[in-house]
């Protein structure tokens, strides 16, 4: 490809100083060109656009010749200059029209910046174990552990030199004897040998890989996410005993990662988002607990944490296990806890820890991009603000909103990771503009409990007025948030209603295995509205939508990067009372959807998976693509969708149950037309734009390009 062929088309550039040239005349030529009307001026400022971009190209030619700087296109020719091998699928970054940002998403997961930049310094270091690990962290950006198999084969030893230096030491099989190995299990940071395995590591079968040869370099694709000041959940207030998660399930504790301490370092469990055992928690509980690491445990609102000394690791899997007086018996696996009678809490247990998840979906801690607002007031909620529940700021803005000393817009930030039990009624006038949303670096909970007998106790949002126009309408953004008891109701006349990076739990709560409590509820109810539906980032349960389909148009429900969940593939994600069709209009773009679609239209899914079947009342509306649709679906045209004349194809997840670190995610045994079924050879769903396959793809050339000749290295995926 040439140069010309891959530059990206400009954008407009917006002068830097439109009347610049302008300046620049005599005074006089400008008095009689502002009688004319300002042609002169105009002309000039045309001009001066041109000269910016010139200046623009000048400078850019300049950044281009340094590969931290220079654009994606230059990348591939100064990677040639030294002789980096482009990862296969390059050519995509190039040529694919890609949903905004998804080029440069794309671009950085197959041709990494920092991958050319180090081609020189891998090559010096080539067939060392550390490199691999570096270039798993360059090219996928998936932390990894090389460990060289061929010291982990077992082999007949002479009885003479038994136990005498390296060769005593080396291809032992476990002590039974050694619990701390045993719970190693052969994994990532076993040292214990084993018999060999002729099958290649690299096999995309069976792995074995435990051969004279043997290298495996073990990925980590699920990622820690951190939760600070977070209240524990009471399962059994009688017996004093706790879940991590405020909603009741077990999780499984990781490990909070820390930085390498040099690039000879080998990575260790500390290194990694690895899951934390029992066994490795009693043996290095000091390690793991306090503040800063990988979890902590306060009561009763204090800040000095429970004392190590009080910790016992134990296995709380039926909750028969009892501490003794003054203990917190801690089980990391399951995320359960456990107080004896001295040391039982009497105002709440809060709790810090770290659990597995792929992406930035859905409610949690993670940075948030987020559009500056400068024309609202913002109300702040939580411990040492001005408010201490939702609906006081809620109240506040309205009262200012209706005296004149604030605008439209309002703004309530909830400031920590608490939960809020309260019952929310939004009752929005015309031109209102509220968003509800969680401070950088925290997730509160709301909890909607059972507050009245005579209605439903739902988050209300509401419009006053049926008669305003439609740019007058209110508008909702809910951001950063976990709402949990119960879903969002929506009524009247509303203009937007957008939920942004939240979750509205699937079946509204959980049980301790992760099963849903009450699966056929809905997460939102369109009742009788105008409302505009935007979800992004967002993980959700049914949506039904009551409506006039005689007097009144579809809604339009947008849905992207997201989840929408029944609980069950022949479950409702989107319909109408009855299971009738939802009168809207549905527009998905890379979403994953567990249930069964039944709606007015369908203008457009792309990059999707249905689990269920879709069925569309107008079929000559909108348009499929690159999505795979059960057989049997009733939908508009349909292009490059699976399954193909009807192959029998069907997605495979590793978990549909929310609350687990695999949630969502498509299995890596998934046939390879979903997992690269996206129009950019991505997987379809929820999680497209991790672009895992190209990452493995990419880690897999690295691979065999670093190690030695002969070496039979594989990818062995731990998450």
């Amino acid at each position: 490809m040439s140069p010309d062929t891959q530059m990206e088309t400009p954008a407009p550039v917006v002068p830097r100083e439109p009347d610049g040239l302008a300046e620049l005349l005599p005074r006089w030529h400008l008095l009689r060109d502002a009688e004319e009307g300002g042609p002169l001026r105009a002309l000039l400022a045309v001009i001066a656009e041109q000269i910016d971009r010139v200046r623009d190209g000048v400078q850019q030619g300049y950044e281009d010749l340094f590969v931290e700087t220079a654009a994606p296109w230059v990348l591939p020719y100064l990677g040639d200059l030294v002789g980096y091998r482009t990862l296969p699928g390059y050519e995509r970054v190039l040529t694919t029209g890609l949903h905004d940002g998804g080029r440069a998403a794309l671009a950085e997961a197959i041709a990494p910046r920092r991958d050319v930049a180090a081609t020189v310094a891998s090559r010096r270091r080539k067939g060392t174990l550390h490199l691999l690990e570096e270039l798993s962290e360059r090219v996928t950006g998936w932390p990894a552990r090389a460990v060289e198999l061929s010291r982990q084969v077992a082999h007949t030893q002479p009885v003479k030199l038994y136990g005498t230096g390296e060769r005593g030491t080396r291809g032992r099989l476990v002590d039974l004897r050694d619990g701390a190995e045993l719970a190693l299990g052969g994994g990532p940071f076993a040292n214990a040998a084993r018999t060999v395995d002729v099958r290649r590591a690299e096999s995309r079968h069976r792995q074995g890989g435990w051969s004279p040869a043997g290298v495996a370099l073990f990925v980590w694709r699920l990622k820690a996410y951190a939760l600070t000041r977070s209240p524990a959940y009471c399962i059994d207030r009688a017996r004093n005993l706790y879940t991590f998660s405020i909603l009741g399930n077990d999780t499984p504790l990781v490990t909070k990662p820390f930085p390498e301490p040099s690039p000879a370092h080998i990575a260790t469990a500390d290194n990694v988002p690895a899951f934390v055992t029992r066994r490795l928690l009693h043996d290095r509980l000091l390690d793991y607990y306090g503040p800063g690491k990988s979890f902590v445990i306060r009561l009763d609102g204090e800040d000095n944490p429970v004392p190590p000394s009080d910790i016992v690791v134990a296995d709380l899997s039926d909750w028969r296990y009892r501490p003794k007086r003054g203990q917190v018996a801690v089980d990391p696996e399951l995320g359960r806890i456990a107080f004896g009678s001295r040391s039982a809490p009497r105002q709440g247990v809060w709790v810090d820890y770290h659990y597995a998840f792929a992406a930035d979906m859905g409610g949690g801690e993670y940075e948030r991009d987020r559009e500056p607002r400068p024309d609202a007031e913002v109300y702040r909620v939580g411990p040492g603000q001005p408010y201490r529940q939702i609906m006081d700021a809620y109240r506040a803005w309205q009262h200012d909103r209706r005296a004149d000393r604030t605008g439209p817009a309002g703004i309530i930030e909830i400031t920590h990771s608490g939960a809020y039990q309260e019952q929310l009624d939004f009752d929005l006038d015309p031109g209102d503009r509220l968003e509800l949303r969680a401070a950088e670096g925290t997730r509160p909970v709301v909890r909607l409990l059972d507050w009245y007998s005579n209605r439903p106790d739902a988050l209300n949002i509401r419009a006053v007025s049926d008669d305003c126009a439609p740019h007058e309408r209110p508008r909702v953004v809910l951001d950063g948030l976990l709402v949990a008891g119960r879903g969002i109701n929506v009524a009247g006349a509303m203009g937007a209603v957008v939920l942004r990076h939240s979750t509205l739990v699937p079946g509204w709560s959980l049980e301790p295995e992760c099963e849903p409590h009450s699966p056929e509820e809905p997460s939102i109810i369109l009742d009788r509205t105008t409302a505009c539906l935007q979800i992004e980032h967002s993980i959700l349960g049914t949506i039904e939508v009551i409506g006039d389909e005689v007097s009144e148009d579809p809604l339009d429900i947008h849905i992207r990067d997201s989840v929408l969940d029944a609980t069950a593939d022949d479950r409702e994600a989107l319909s109408a009372p009855d299971c009738r069709h939802a009168h809207a209009v549905l527009h998905l773009h890379r979403t994953t959807v567990i249930g069964e679609i039944h709606t007015h239209a369908v203008q457009i899914a792309e990059n999707s998976v249905f689990t269920g079947r879709l069925h569309v009342a107008r079929r000559g509306i909108g348009c499929l693509r690159h999505s795979y649709v059960p057989t049997g679906s009733r939908t508009p045209r349909r292009h490059r969708c699976q399954p193909e004349q009807a192959r029998g194809i069907r997605p495979s997840f590793t978990s549909q149950r929310y609350g687990t670190p695999w949630y969502g995610l498509l299995s890596d045994r998934c046939p390879e037309e979903i997992r690269r079924g996206a129009d950019d050879g991505a997987e379809m769903g929820a999680f497209h734009d991790l672009y895992r396959p190209q990452r493995e793809d990419g880690l897999r050339a690295r691979l065999a390009e670093y190690t030695p000749a002969g070496t039979d290295a594989g990818i062995f995926f731990v998450t």
